[in-house]
């Protein structure tokens, strides 16, 4: 993995987890059922085994379910702008949206050359 690629895995899972945890207390603090709980944090935790696993398609479809929370985030910002809640959040969102997406590009241009390579065919 290249030293972009790597940096930008790198951001993407601080990104993660950092969204992930805003999610998390934004739920706690409104004292939400537990399926308020389930549909808030299942799009992303259904994520994790792909992004470990390293699958692109992961970190592409992650980019898709990203745009829901970013909607959310902005009428969250929208009725409170000042809150901390939804500045992390969106700052999160925003962050993981573009390393995610570098990450996939940068990632999937290295695995394309490495087939190159290992098929004999130069450019």
């Amino acid at each position: 993995m290249s030293n972009l690629a790597g940096k930008c895995r790198a951001v993407a899972w601080c990104s993660f987890a950092v969204l992930l945890l805003v999610q998390v207390a934004e739920v706690w603090s409104r004292q939400a059922p537990w399926i308020i709980w389930l549909a808030v944090l299942l799009p992303l935790l259904i994520f994790i085994p792909g992004m470990i696993r390293d699958n692109l398609r992961s970190y592409i479809w992650l980019c898709f379910v990203l745009l829901l929370y970013f909607m959310r985030l902005v009428v969250a910002l929208f009725a409170d702008p000042t809150g901390p809640l939804g500045i992390t959040g969106m700052v999160a969102v925003v962050v993981l949206f573009v390393s995610a997406m570098m990450y996939v590009r940068w990632r999937a241009r290295e695995l394309r050359q490495a087939a190159v390579t290992a098929s004999g065919h130069g450019e």
